[in-house]
């Protein structure tokens, strides 16, 4: 686990707002791209880089969605990717890179949770293909304009969007794909873990280019991630109350879920580190160290020998990243 996995002190919090630790920030000339950057957290996300002045790439699933919903940003652009197709993964990281123009921040945000068992591809599990695997293929085919970016202060960001959910499971490296009887929540547990190790390592290859690589926890928000859960499902964990009313007073808003993302992409107090696991806009405890269930970083979603495993994985079953490091 990292050495500097541990709290900053960075003076904001769980209800600070992603416009809030962009506060003073400018980013006029910097380029980002923001995955789902068109709904829930995304879109927060999405109106604070472009409102702080930054060029916002947002892909998206249905590109025509994504253009109404940000119609009235200036200065964002969309471009068409699905995350469970590497086909489209591949098409939206070539016109990309064609641009010929680098990129600054990449948050990888869009996601789905806890839905029923999917296969996409060649029979991978949704969550882990969609959650992992579109953006480790994406992230990977992307590192030449990463590496353009890297070039000015600051470097470049590569920001994976993780959960307190990644405590539900660590790495199945027996079954992977759950093909020996479906969990949604370990599998998006597992998806989550690995969104943690992809950033541990992504870093490891990236530090010496200027590159830097964060996960984190933006906490429980209400949004489409939902869209798989049963309202009863959502009273019996507590989050509701029978008439459908929010009865969990920790629930965040979208634009309190969106500033860890934003400050983990941006925040000045993380220069000089990496593979950092955070959430309430600072770096997060180790869950052994936290006096709460489900906060922190648990050991297996932090540990360099399970990201550079995972790494291999990733590798062999999409054919990117073969050599051991980005390409």
């Amino acid at each position: 686990m990292a050495t500097h996995q541990m709290p900053l002190g960075s003076g904001f919090g769980p209800r600070s707002t992603a416009r809030q630790v962009l506060a003073g920030l400018d980013l006029a000339g910097r380029r980002a791209l923001v995955t789902g950057g068109h709904s829930g957290l995304g879109l927060e996300t999405t109106r604070a880089l472009a409102a702080a002045g930054a060029e916002v790439v947002v892909a998206a699933r249905q590109p025509e969605v994504a253009r109404r919903a940000l119609a009235d940003l200036p200065g964002v652009a969309v471009e068409a990717l699905d995350l469970a197709d590497l086909v489209s993964v591949r098409a939206c990281a070539g016109r990309l890179l064609a641009s010929g123009e680098p990129l600054d921040l990449m948050i990888n945000n869009a996601g789905i949770m806890a839905c029923p068992e999917t296969r996409v591809g060649p029979g991978w599990e949704a969550q882990f293909a969609t959650n992992h695997l579109g953006p480790f293929v994406l992230t990977n085919l992307l590192w030449p304009a990463l590496a353009a970016g890297a070039g000015v202060a600051g470097g470049a960001r590569v920001v994976c969007v993780s959960s307190a959910g990644h405590h539900q499971s660590a790495m199945r490296w027996d079954d992977v794909q759950f093909r020996d009887g479906y969990d949604k929540w370990r599998a998006y547990g597992q998806s989550k873990t690995a969104n943690a190790l992809f950033a541990v390592h992504l870093d490891r290859l990236g530090r010496e280019h200027g590159i830097r690589a964060f996960s984190l926890h933006p906490g429980k928000i209400f949004t489409p991630l939902q869209r798989h859960l049963a309202r009863e499902e959502m009273v019996a964990a507590g989050w509701l109350d029978e008439t459908g009313a929010l009865a969990d007073p920790s629930f965040k808003t979208p634009e309190q879920g969106a500033a860890t993302a934003v400050w983990a992409a941006t925040s000045p107090r993380l220069e000089g580190l990496g593979g950092l696991y955070c959430e309430d806009c600072d770096v997060a405890v180790r869950a052994e160290e936290a006096r709460e269930p489900f906060v922190g970083v648990c050991a297996h979603a932090a540990d360099e020998g399970e990201a550079a495993r995972l790494w291999a994985l990733s590798a062999e079953l999409t054919g990117i990243g073969r050599a051991g490091g980005p390409g």
